[in-house]
């Protein structure tokens, strides 16, 4: 793992929500998940089936990862292995995001969303 030190002077973070992480140090693997099911409706009604995550595909299909096959040749020289912000400032950071400050060997994020739309018909409306 790559071997900096970060120095930050003064952070600022408003809203830390919905399964997300502020993390200050190192770390060798950080992996976040979130689902949600996003329901919009002109009428207010609810069917008590809709809130199962086995009932929509998508919270279950693979996400697939498409290996690197080009060879890559990377040089890089850290002249100096500090870091130095001034100052960070975050309005908000939701849904299995990470806010981490320090070196991290493996990351892994992933974040599904299923959005149900139910619009009334033009008989429905009258």
């Amino acid at each position: 793992m790559l071997q900096r030190t970060s120095s930050i002077n003064h952070i600022k973070v408003d809203s830390l929500g919905i399964s997300s992480v502020f993390q200050i140090g190192d770390s060798h693997r950080i992996q976040a998940l979130s689902r949600a099911l996003a329901v919009q409706r002109e009428a207010e009604i609810f069917f008590d089936n809709e809130g199962n995550f086995a009932s929509y595909p998508i919270f279950s299909e693979p996400i697939p990862l498409i290996p690197v096959t080009e060879n890559v040749k990377m040089s890089q020289q850290n002249l100096n292995p500090f870091l130095k912000v001034g100052n960070i400032d975050i309005i908000g950071v939701s849904s299995s995001s990470v806010v981490h400050l320090g070196n991290t060997c493996h990351v892994s994020m992933e974040a599904r969303i299923k959005h149900i739309r139910h619009l009334l018909t033009d008989k429905e409306q009258t």
